[in-house]
């Protein structure tokens, strides 16, 4: 069975980003298409990339390091919920993808973004990311907006809408992860 991470991509105080992937994940275990784990940026405690050799070396000297090797390696696929500050995506989400190369390589990712507007452009600079670590992005997103989308700017409730762009995103993302597999096996 394809194997599905949902990263939560912020690792800040009082964060939406946890409630948005447990909804994430919550809506993607009832399908029963793949197995879907969430994976929490926060429990991995990365510093600012402390690795002596280029991550495409795939020489690692230390165990955070080597346990988030471990635990990207394991995924066919991947939903980045990524909230957006200053038009990007987190530093915590930009350092946890540099800290590795080849675990990433020939598998998909869509995205889930947040924000006041909806995390759009947070999903565009994570698109370019991905894609330099040969991530295959999906091209449905879903754009959660937090005068919408979440009560007071803190309470997340989305939208009705919302299932249905969640259910094409793990569609694709679920799709593309099966077509992509031969490439590494």
């Amino acid at each position: 069975m394809i194997k599905i991470g949902i990263i939560v991509g912020s690792t800040r105080p009082g964060r939406n980003g946890e409630a948005v992937a447990r909804w994430v994940h919550d809506h993607a275990v009832r399908r029963g298409d793949a197995h879907y784990e969430l994976v929490d940026l926060k429990d991995y405690d990365l510093p600012h990339l402390d690795e002596p050799l280029a991550a495409a070396t795939g020489v690692y000297e230390h165990p955070h390091t080597k346990r988030w090797s471990d635990t990207i390696a394991g995924f066919d696929g991947f939903v980045f919920v990524t909230p957006e500050y200053n038009h990007s995506t987190t530093g915590a989400l930009k350092t946890a993808i540099d800290f590795l190369f080849a675990e990433w390589h020939d598998k998909a990712a869509g995205v889930v973004g947040y924000g006041v507007s909806g995390g759009v452009r947070a999903a565009e600079h994570l698109r370019q990311v991905l894609g330099q670590v040969k991530v295959a992005d999906v091209q449905v997103a879903v754009e959660l907006l937090m005068h919408v989308d979440f009560e007071d700017f803190t309470t997340f409730k989305p939208a009705a809408r919302q299932e249905g762009m969640l259910s094409k995103l793990l569609d694709q993302v679920v799709s593309w992860s099966t077509a992509l597999r031969p490439l590494r096996v």
